[in-house]
């Protein structure tokens, strides 16, 4: 048996198998992505001759036969180019001021720069999140940066602080409410003039109630400076009050000296923009224009659409029925009316409503509009987030003895603003692109300006208006890129725990 070889051993070598295919690298990315199946073929050849077809003509326009130095449209003729032209930059370097400025005063500009610069310098150490001290610098740019913006890009000083506008304002209430008891009962019939009378009544006590701040504020304005007099009055009425509400001798030096650091910080800005002698010249904001109006539009329509669509969306779920009906009821109408509508009734309609003596500047009008629309689109949103919580999240929070307002701030708002930072970054990039209907109310933001340097006969060439859409659509894309990007990272980040 030994002489007889096995039928189960094999004699001769097995073949080699060939090696396998190579699944790693560009050429590996090439077969298991682009070349894998028939169908993916076909869709990889279609898509590369639609890149072909349109990103090559756009480089080619835009860098290759585009032209770079210029004064006037005859250096962007193919006459003087001696051959194709494409993009006329020159155009955008001369009227590069008007699509930042719009038509803001040339020696005034610099205020607009400063004012670019520190909304910069403190929105940049929120963004990161290792720089430390975020609820002073969130203070700071939520709270202190609009109003010197204002006095910075506007002008003008004040007349007076806290205590005279409190006065002015409840003076004008007790005025109004005499005002329409009088009309009221100067309209005939029983009911008409008792209802008018006890409406005047109501308004004159009013103006007793109110007659010793009255007083002291034409006191204070028959002083030699009673800017300074009035401010002097509020800093030590609040710092006093905060001080005994927090605890008085035992634990209120705290917020005594937090609420005087602030005031002292208040009186530095007044002396150095020197409010309390009539401030920076004035600039109406019919002169502003350009990418300032889009970011002041944009992003006071971002800041302030969020704290009104949480509470919208708090306000549709809320248990008392009168406060549901009237935030489900703000927030289909603004939702059905188109944005064009809303800024056009805020433009042209709204003054019609208002006293002939009260107005209101155009941009705040449109800026009150974009808010509220905005906010009406962000509480559903923010809606969505809430129904995402659990029930046990808010019941074990409440079990340990929370109220409503810490389980909603603490608990459950946190986690539904985590689960919809996606469809909040997308309304924010929808609203900054939205910006520029405002053009329609006689606002020229950085599309209207474009459209409005067109005009211009000097820079009138064929490829000047694709030159310019092409520069504004850059400008566009920059932004909610970096939106869209930065949006990406936050949720990276707070949602770690879900990474494995």
């Amino acid at each position: 048996m030994t002489g007889v070889p096995a039928s189960f051993v094999r004699q001769d070598l097995v073949d080699s198998r060939p090696a396998p295919v190579k699944t790693t690298g560009f050429t590996g990315f090439l077969r298991t992505r682009l070349f894998n199946t028939p169908t993916n073929t076909i869709l990889t050849i279609v898509g590369a001759a639609l890149l072909w077809l349109t990103l090559v003509p756009t480089v080619k326009f835009l860098l290759i036969d585009a032209v770079w130095q210029g004064t006037s449209r005859t250096d962007c003729l193919a006459d003087s180019a001696g051959g194709a032209v494409g993009a006329c930059w020159p155009f955008v370097q001369a009227k590069f001021a008007q699509f930042v400025y719009g038509f803001y005063p040339q020696d005034q500009r610099w205020r607009v720069n400063l004012t670019f610069a520190l909304a910069a310098l403190l929105l940049l150490p929120l963004l990161v999140p290792r720089v430390p001290a975020k609820s002073v610098n969130a203070g700071l740019f939520f709270i202190a940066f609009p109003v010197v913006a204002y006095f910075l890009l506007h002008g003008g000083g004040l007349h007076g602080f806290a205590l005279s506008w409190t006065a002015d304002l409840l003076s004008g209430f007790s005025a109004s409410i005499s005002e329409g008891g009088s009309k009221l009962a100067a309209g005939g019939g029983v009911v008409s003039v008792a209802l008018g009378k006890l409406i005047y009544g109501f308004g004159a006590a009013v103006w007793f109630v109110i007659w010793p701040l009255s007083w002291l504020r034409d006191a204070i304005h028959g002083s030699a400076r009673p800017l300074w007099m009035d401010f002097g009055i509020t800093a030590v009425l609040v710092s006093g009050l905060l001080f005994l509400l927090s605890g008085g001798f035992r634990n209120g030096w705290r917020a005594l000296a937090r609420s005087l650091a602030i005031f002292a910080g208040i009186a530095v800005v007044i002396f150095v923009m020197r409010l309390d002698r009539g401030g920076l010249p004035i600039v109406d904001t019919r002169m502003w224009g350009g990418l300032l109006v889009t970011l002041v539009v944009s992003v006071t329509g971002i800041v302030t659409s969020m704290p009104v669509g949480i509470a919208l969306a708090l306000g549709r779920r809320s248990t008392i029925p009168l406060i549901r009906i009237f935030s489900v009821l703000f927030i289909e109408f603004w939702r059905g009316v188109p944005l064009i509508t809303v800024l056009f009734f805020a433009t042209y309609m709204l003054p019609l409503f208002l006293p002939g003596n009260f107005t209101v500047d155009g941009l705040v009008r449109v800026l009150i509009g974009i808010a509220l629309f905005a906010g009406a689109y962000n509480a559903e949103v923010i809606r969505g987030g809430l129904q995402a919580i659990p029930r046990g999240q808010a019941e074990a929070a409440s079990a340990l003895g929370l109220s409503y307002w810490k389980i909603t701030g603490l608990v459950v708002m946190p986690q539904a603003l985590r689960h919809v930072i996606p469809g909040l970054v997308n309304s924010f990039i929808a609203l900054f692109k939205d910006t520029s209907l405002v053009s329609i109310v006689a606002l020229f933001d950085l599309l209207g300006s474009l459209r409005a340097s067109f005009a211009d006969p000097v820079w009138s060439t064929p490829t000047t208006m694709f030159t310019g859409f092409a520069f504004t659509g850059l400008v566009y894309f920059v932004f909610c890129f970096g939106m869209s990007r930065y949006s990406l990272f936050v949720e990276h980040r707070l949602n770690a725990h879900r990474r494995s």
